[in-house]
């Protein structure tokens, strides 16, 4: 290209900026981190609403078990206890069954695959992700649950239970 000033060959002016080829492969390997990070990122968020669920669930049994060792009456609901108002991670109230003394499991008693009830004194359990429940923890609603089992033996997922 000649220069209009002095007539001589000039190159033309290099351009700063990247090439479409260039870009793509940054949007590629960002696409590639996010796929693999965004999974594994849900899957800590749930393990931690598991985690809390689980430790709101211990705190629960222990002030209703404490009505139990002052030789009173398990608590009605968790109003009583001034926990009425809690909610799981998932923004659910907690579920509290208490069984009345000597008359049997009543017919809403979380039960275990051989339809046998997983407590003796009180059902206490989050509904889980889905909100929904039923009492035999074999049901596909009542998978996520986080529940109390064995008397307070087990607190975790119904699925592992």
């Amino acid at each position: 290209m000649m220069s209009p000033r002095d007539g001589r060959l000039t190159s033309r002016p290099s351009r700063a900026g990247f090439t479409l080829i260039e870009l793509m492969s940054v949007v590629a390997i960002l696409s590639l981190i996010a796929a693999i990070a965004i999974p594994r990122m849900q899957a800590v968020v749930r393990q931690a609403k598991i985690a809390r669920a689980i430790g709101d669930i211990r705190s629960l049994q222990s002030d209703i078990l404490s009505y139990d060792i002052a030789g009173q009456n398990l608590p009605a609901n968790l109003a009583v206890i001034g926990r009425a108002g809690l909610l799981d991670p998932w923004g659910h109230p907690y579920q509290y069954n208490p069984f009345p003394g000597g008359h049997g499991v009543p017919p809403g008693a979380r039960r275990d695959r051989f339809l046998v009830p997983i407590n003796s004194s009180f059902d206490l359990y989050s509904l889980g992700e889905d909100g929904k429940s039923v009492p035999p923890l074999t049901a596909q609603s009542s998978q996520d649950d986080v529940v109390r089992a064995n008397d307070g033996g087990f607190i975790g997922l119904a699925r592992k239970f």
